[in-house]
C-alpha cells in the first residue's frame, strides 16, 4: 500500500485541477505489441467507422437504457486488471468496458466530456504513438463559443492517464487534428513526469495511435434490450 501511495504521489500532475495522474511506461513494449496485434486482428464487424476515426467496443455498447454486458476477452482483461491494480476504482465500480479508438496521423476528436453513462473515472492506455490531450473549461450554455485552451497533456505511447473529479465534471477534452505536435512548456503540464525528456519547440510527428479507454458503466443488463 505504501508503494502504491508513493507511485501515485510521484505521478500526480502538478498545476492540474483535482487528482489527475500520469504514469509513463505503464505497459512494456512487448505488451504494447500484443495489444496492437490483437486490435488489428479483430474481425471487421467489430470496428465502428466514424467520420474522423474508427473504434471498437468491448464489454458491451453503452446506452442510456443500459449496456448489455458482454465478457471482455482474456487478452484485454489482462490490461483491465492491471489498471484495477492501481486501486483508483472502488470495488463496487470496477471497470467493465473498454473503448478502443484508432487515430491516424491528422485525426482527432472535438472537445467533449465522457458524460453520465460512465462512473466519473477514466483511465486511458496509449499504444503506437503519442498524442496531445487538450483541456477546456466547461462554459455556461450561454457562453459555449470558442472556449479557451486551459492546458494540454502529452500522452506518450505505453503510458496510463487517469482523469477524475473536477477534471471529469468541469472540463472538456479533445485531440487536435494534426500530423505534428510542438512541445510548449507553458501549456503542457506533465512534461516533468514524462518517461522521456523533451525540449521547448521540439517537433513530435504522430503515428497510428490506439487508445484503450477503460471505464465503469454503472447501468448494465444481461438481457437484450429494445433499443431504437
Amino acid at each position: 500500500m505504501e508503494e502504491h501511495k508513493r507511485i501515485f504521489c510521484e505521478n500526480v500532475i502538478p498545476e492540474v485541477p483535482d487528482l489527475a495522474i500520469y504514469i509513463p511506461n505503464f505497459i512494456t513494449q512487448e505488451e504494447e505489441n500484443e495489444i496492437i496485434k490483437y486490435v488489428n486482428s479483430a474481425p471487421l464487424p467489430k470496428w465502428t467507422q466514424l467520420s474522423h476515426r474508427r473504434l471498437q467496443n468491448w464489454g458491451g455498447i453503452p446506452h442510456p437504457k443500459g449496456m448489455i454486458a458482454e465478457k471482455i476477452p482474456s487478452w484485454l482483461q489482462k490490461y483491465v486488471d492491471k489498471v484495477i491494480s492501481c486501486n483508483v476504482f472502488e470495488k463496487e465500480k470496477l471497470p467493465n468496458h473498454v473503448l478502443i479508438n484508432e487515430y491516424l496521423p491528422g485525426q482527432g476528436i472535438m472537445p467533449h466530456s465522457d458524460g453520465p453513462l460512465f462512473h466519473p473515472i477514466v483511465t486511458t492506455i496509449s499504444c503506437g504513438s503519442h498524442t496531445f490531450l487538450d483541456f477546456y473549461k466547461r462554459l455556461d450554455i450561454t457562453e459555449q463559443h470558442n472556449p479557451n485552451l486551459e492546458f494540454s497533456l502529452l500522452l506518450e505511447r505505453r503510458s496510463l492517464f487517469i482523469l477524475q473529479g473536477d477534471l471529469y465534471h468541469n472540463y472538456l477534452h479533445s485531440i487536435a487534428e494534426k500530423d505534428t505536435d510542438i512541445i510548449s512548456k507553458s501549456t503542457i503540464k506533465n512534461l516533468g513526469i514524462c518517461g522521456e525528456k523533451f525540449s521547448e519547440g521540439e517537433s513530435l510527428r504522430r503515428g497510428i495511435r490506439l487508445s484503450l479507454t477503460i471505464r465503469h458503466v454503472p447501468k448494465t443488463s444481461k438481457l437484450k434490450l429494445r433499443i431504437g
